[in-house]
């Protein structure tokens, strides 16, 4: 029982290397804040949109913040497939989706499942909650959530963490 323990432990290292290496959000943070805003301001921008500059600067926050409880969702899905005990023959796929989710059909569509499930809650956060008071048509909030749903999804998880191990 010991030696599927520390096994377990080395497959969910990589997939939450946030978790277990706070400097990492120094980084991250940043970067996901100036993604969400560009994608947010070119949206803006192609459903010509006016006061769009000041628009996105209030929007972002809370896109930003949803995003990432979004990305948390995501997250979540993938946790059962490194937590459970599924049997040795999931082994090979518990190992592909911590490390190479492009390396195994099953892991791809696993991994593939946490990324649409992240996107479809963007998308819902972004609609119903983040967009509801701003000052936009209907039509305006679902192509703007649509839009964030897509670009900002959180297709890092198909990184291969085994290039860098």
């Amino acid at each position: 029982m010991r030696r599927r323990e520390m096994r377990l432990c080395n497959v969910i290292f990589p997939i939450w290397l946030l978790w277990f290496f706070p400097p990492a959000w120094v980084a991250i943070l940043p970067a996901n804040f100036a993604i969400d805003f560009l994608a947010l301001a070119l949206t803006l921008r192609r459903l010509q949109v006016e006061n769009r500059r000041k628009l996105a600067g209030e929007l972002v926050w809370k896109v930003w913040i949803f995003g990432f409880l979004a990305d948390l969702v995501g997250t979540a899905a993938l946790l059962p497939s490194q937590m459970a005990a599924w049997g040795e023959e999931f082994i090979p796929v518990q190992q592909a989706i911590a490390y190479d989710p492009l390396g195994s059909g099953w892991a791809f569509l696993w991994v593939g499942a946490a990324v649409l499930l992240a996107a479809v809650c963007i998308y819902w956060f972004d609609r119903r909650l983040a967009l509801k008071n701003a000052p936009l048509t209907e039509t305006q909030k679902h192509t703007l959530s649509l839009s964030m749903a897509v670009f900002t999804a959180p297709y890092l998880f198909f990184l291969p963490m085994k290039w860098f191990w």
